[in-house]
């Protein structure tokens, strides 16, 4: 693991996502794959590759798919069922648990490996893999692999029910990327003092986005080894609020959710400090912006950048 290699990976995400929207604009990646609208879809993966599963999954139950996602350490894999098929994702294609778990589906269903290296061991018993084209992660850091693989299932959704324009979308996230990075000067400073408290980092999306926050927690905790949580933004006055009363509480808001007012009223009455990205927030200390940012798929794609920025700059 490298932090100048790392942010020279989160620096070269606007080309590299614009080879992918051009990819999918060419060709199907799923293509071969056995994956319809009446497929079961079992959605494998560890860390990041998970986090991008369970937002995938939940956005196609939305559309009447039966997908699900689980981490693949689960001793309660789902069953398999007429019309199952396995997805295992995993960007270096080595995960031990990934493995494991299309070990103990192998023979018994299709099985898709999505991964960012080709040959690598999790495509051994694929009968179909889908690249992450996320080009090599020199910095050892999972960072272009989790937003491909997030761009990738919105390219599935598009195909399936026809929901999303995906090429369209990962064009306008690349775009966004590259206002980030190019602006990062302007807000970084200001955001790496309001975000980083003496007792961590509280990061907060709404369900559709959850992963950004995920993964945005993840990135302060394996680059600068710093403590930092997730949470989500409705869930947060069930379960998180209350740090806000004994801690100097720390919180990233990613933007658009409806339950935010109520988040918003106590963060007020307890002095806590917040940010936001992707919008605004009344009592912020400051908005992170992006060209794009008002189309909620673009923020999926884009909006966790900000905090691996903050990680990167942290690190180094």
């Amino acid at each position: 693991m490298n932090p100048d290699l790392f942010r020279a990976d989160l620096e070269h995400k606007p080309e590299v996502l614009a080879h992918l929207a051009s990819a999918l604009r060419s060709g199907d990646p799923w293509a071969g794959s056995g994956i319809g609208e009446q497929t079961h879809i079992v959605m494998l993966g560890m860390g990041s590759s998970h986090y991008a599963n369970a937002v995938a999954a939940a956005r196609l139950r939305s559309h009447g798919v039966a997908a699900v996602a689980e981490l693949a350490s689960t001793d309660l894999l789902p069953q398999v069922r007429p019309g199952t098929v396995v997805v295992a994702v995993s960007a270096s294609g080595g995960s031990a648990e990934t493995l494991d778990a299309v070990a103990r589906y192998s023979g018994r269903c299709p099985i898709v490996a999505m991964t960012n290296v080709a040959g690598s061991t999790v495509t051994h018993d694929a009968a179909h893999v889908v690249d992450m084209l996320a080009d090599a992660e020199e910095g050892g850091v999972a960072c272009r692999s989790f937003q491909h693989t997030l761009a990738l299932w919105l390219d599935l959704e598009s195909r399936l029910v026809g929901s999303v324009d995906a090429p369209a979308i990962v064009e306008r996230s690349a775009q966004a990327s590259a206002d980030l990075l190019d602006s990062r000067e302007r807000w970084l400073p200001s955001f790496t003092a309001a975000a980083i408290g003496p007792q961590g980092t509280h990061l907060v999306a709404p369900v559709r986005r959850l992963s950004s926050a995920q993964q945005g927690a993840l990135m302060l905790r394996e680059a600068p080894r710093l403590p930092a949580v997730a949470c989500e933004t409705g869930d947060w006055s069930h379960v998180d609020v209350y740090l806000t009363k004994t801690t100097d509480y720390r919180l990233v808001l990613f933007a658009g959710s409806r339950w935010e007012p109520e988040l918003l009223r106590w963060v007020a009455e307890r002095g806590s400090t917040l940010v936001c990205v992707g919008g605004e927030a009344e009592g912020a200390t400051l908005s992170v912006r992006f060209d794009g940012d008002d189309d909620d798929d673009v923020r999926l794609l884009t909006e966790v950048l900000v905090p691996e920025l903050l990680a990167a700059s942290l690190w180094a």
